[in-house]
Order: C-alpha cells, then sequence, then structure tokens
C-alpha cells in the first residue's frame, strides 16, 4: 500500500497481504459459522450517538482513568495468544506501541515471549490474562511470577472451558510452526499445539489437554484472596454474573465473547453492555471487548455505559503490517478518531461521552 493507513480496516488488508493463508484465518476466524463473530459489527454499527451541540469543546482530552490509573485513552490492547506468528518481534513490539501510545498492555499466558522480557520491553502498564490451567501449581506459578514482574492488573478468563469450534481452523489443520511456543509454560506443554494433523486444530487439542474445563466461582473467590492486583474477569454476558462477579470482589468486568470465537450464537456484546452496567451500577468497572474497530466504536461503547474497551484483532493486523511502529500507528490513528468522535458529539473527554444518549437501528 503506498498510502499510510487512514482506518484500522486498511492495517487488515496489509495483514492479510503479509500472512500466510493459516495464520489469517487462525487471526481473522470465529467460531462455527461466525454468526456472533458477525453480529459483534452489526450490533455496534447500530448504535447510533445522539451528539449535543453549542457546548464550547474546541479540542477534547481522550485521557480516562482504568482501574484507578489515568490513561491516555480509555483502551486496553486486548490478550492475544502467539504474537509471533504476526511478526517476529511479538509481544515486546506490541506491548512497547502500547506503552508508547499510553496504553495498557495485556499479555496472554499464550504468549509467544515471557512475562519478563515483555515487561522489559515497555514503559507502560502491562495487565497478566490468566487462562485457567489443569495443573493448579502453574496456575499459582504463573501468578507468583505476573507479581514479580510488575504487572499492575490480572485479567482471568472465564470463557473457555474448551475452545469453540474454529471452522477454519479446523479444515486448514492449523498448527503451530516450531518457533512459535506458549513460553510462560514449562517445556513440553504445548506439544499437541505443534502437531499438525488434517481436518484437527492443534490449537484446540492443546486447550482441550491444558485448560481447566470447570472453573468455578470458589476458584475466582480463591484468585480474589491470592491477589492484591486489580482483579478483571474477562467473559462476561451474563447480568447475573456480572452481579456475582462483584460480590467476589472484582474491579472490572469485561464483556465479552471472546471475539466470536467461543460460543457461536452467543449475543453480541454491544447488546448485552447495557444490561450489564445496569446490574453493577457504580459497583466494578465495565469494559467492552468484542469487535471494536475504530474511535468511534469507544464513543459508543462509552455512551453505552462502558469504562473502557479492550482492542484486539486490529493490533495483529497492525504488528503483523509493520511490527511496533505499525502498531504504535494504530494506536495513534485510533486516538484520533476517537478525539473526532468526541469533538462532533460535543464531549469534552470520555467521561461526558458516557452521558450521551444511544439510539439503536441508525
Amino acid at each position: 500500500m503506498d498510502r499510510p493507513p487512514v482506518s484500522l480496516a486498511d492495517f487488515a488488508d496489509l495483514a492479510r497481504a503479509t500472512l500466510p493463508p493459516g495464520v489469517w484465518d487462525f487471526v481473522d476466524g470465529g467460531s462455527g459459522v461466525e454468526t456472533t463473530l458477525t453480529a459483534n459489527r452489526t450490533a455496534l454499527d447500530r448504535v447510533a450517538v445522539l451528539p449535543r451541540v453549542l457546548t464550547g469543546v474546541e479540542r477534547p482530552r481522550t485521557d480516562a482513568v482504568l482501574l484507578g490509573r489515568e490513561q491516555a485513552m480509555p483502551v486496553a490492547v486486548a490478550p492475544m495468544a502467539y504474537q509471533r506468528l504476526l511478526h517476529p518481534d511479538g509481544e515486546p513490539a506490541l506491548a512497547a506501541a502500547a506503552g508508547a501510545a499510553g496504553v495498557p498492555y495485556v499479555l496472554s499466558t499464550l504468549s509467544s515471549t515471557p512475562i519478563d522480557e515483555v515487561i522489559a520491553a515497555t514503559d507502560g502498564p502491562v495487565w497478566f490474562q490468566l487462562y485457567w490451567l489443569r495443573d493448579r501449581g502453574l496456575v499459582a506459578d504463573l501468578l507468583d511470577r505476573a507479581h514479580t514482574a510488575g504487572c499492575a492488573a490480572l485479567m482471568v478468563t472465564v470463557d473457555v472451558p474448551a475452545l469453540g469450534r474454529r471452522l477454519r481452523d479446523v479444515r486448514s489443520g492449523f498448527a503451530l510452526p516450531p518457533e512459535v511456543t506458549a513460553a510462560n509454560l514449562p517445556g513440553g506443554r504445548d506439544d499437541l499445539a505443534h502437531a499438525g494433523t488434517p481436518g484437527v486444530s492443534a490449537i484446540a487439542a492443546h486447550t482441550e489437554a491444558v485448560f481447566a474445563p470447570a472453573l468455578t466461582w470458589a476458584d475466582l473467590t480463591w484468585l480474589r484472596e491470592r491477589t492484591r492486583l486489580p482483579l478483571l474477569v474477562k467473559g462476561i454476558l451474563d447480568p447475573r454474573d456480572a452481579v456475582r462477579a462483584a460480590d467476589v470482589g472484582v474491579d472490572a468486568v469485561v464483556v465479552s465473547n471472546h471475539g466470536g470465537r467461543q460460543l457461536d450464537g452467543a449475543p453480541a456484546t454491544a447488546t448485552m453492555l447495557p444490561e450489564v452496567v445496569a446490574a453493577v451500577g457504580d459497583r466494578v468497572e465495565v469494559l467492552l471487548d468484542s469487535g471494536v474497530r475504530s474511535g468511534t466504536d469507544v464513543l459508543r461503547a462509552l455512551a453505552l455505559g462502558a469504562t473502557g474497551v479492550l482492542l484486539g484483532r486490529p493490533m495483529l493486523w497492525a504488528l503483523a503490517a509493520g511490527g511496533r511502529s505499525g502498531a504504535r500507528a494504530a494506536l495513534d490513528l485510533l486516538a484520533v478518531e476517537l478525539r473526532d468522535a468526541l469533538t462532533l458529539t460535543g464531549c469534552a473527554d470520555p467521561a461526558q461521552a458516557r452521558r450521551l444518549r444511544t439510539l439503536t437501528g441508525g
């Protein structure tokens, strides 16, 4: 592409032209026939935000507070596995870009770079995302390593008792190349992820072997008692679960359907967000994940009641397209889009955007 990207979708075009087809499908695809993947975008596109006028706003601020700490935007880079699939510099490059842009980076349990190396690569806050593993001792070890390395928050993902059936990966028999490993797991714990078999997703086989399928509220309570870090629970859709998480003492819930990669037929996150916000009130922060593609989407989430969003696939596109510089360019573009959206709705900052009215259906 001769011209620089002017939207996050432009990075998708660059990434698709760069990546092997199997890797592109692993990143781009959803579960089943991808109904929920599509619904995430459809629901966000149906949210119309009612602008205010004559507010005297000339240049809005984009900064916002997430988990008690001021960030340059109400945005964090979502946890995403195996980022060296996209670019040799992988997680350190994306974490460094997030830090330079002033937003948190969420490091996946299935990072292809060890926790301490990612922390060393950025001046910004790193939140550690935890998958619950069958080996409780390994869970405790990951927590200890996250604390020791200086992670600023802990995010536990609760919507993966098993991996959603991702048909693109099944059809391609997708497996990790030898040079990309689950760097935070002991040697040999990701062997199945490298064992390519026609008609079988090696990633799914690895998940079944390593992840604990029966996570309970008692486990979440154990986790809350074990850490003083801010605790987020990612994968909430039902407002009743959000209330129960608040009762356990979490600091934030993330309304997420895993980017349409788990239950195909689950509702779009933008559809459930207002119900979750209404259910928990001011007890916990509520973030939106799944489907965010622009500064306008960030504004929509705020107007629906979210305190912030997680930005996922667009950051992988940008990483694939240009490593650290590509990721930083994408976040800079997002900041421009958010500032424009705030200006056009008469908001001086993201906090005011949460008081805007929304209409569904255009």
